[in-house]
């Protein structure tokens, strides 16, 4: 698998994409390469079958507890906005 070759601005500015990707990246500064960015892919299936459960928990709080959620949020942005002040 060869290296691609970017400069560090379409590097930074495409960080995303290169996270993504398979394919190794060699960031060039001047012509020069300044380094290599290797995406390591790692198994998620353990921290998506997590976040399921804790939003199937979630909603069965809310409606144990006969929550709206439209209000909740509501309150939510309130409480961040007063944290921020």
């Amino acid at each position: 698998m060869t290296a691609t070759k970017v400069g560090i601005r379409e590097f930074r500015a495409s960080l995303a994409d290169y996270i993504a990707s398979d394919t190794p990246v060699a960031v060039t500064r001047h012509g020069q390469t300044v380094g290599f960015f290797i995406p390591a892919k790692a198994d998620l299936s353990a921290e998506v079958a997590a976040l399921q459960s804790a939003a199937a928990t979630l909603d069965a709080l809310i409606e144990e507890q006969g929550l709206d959620v439209e209000e909740l949020m509501e309150d939510f942005k309130a409480a961040r906005r007063e944290a921020r002040r």
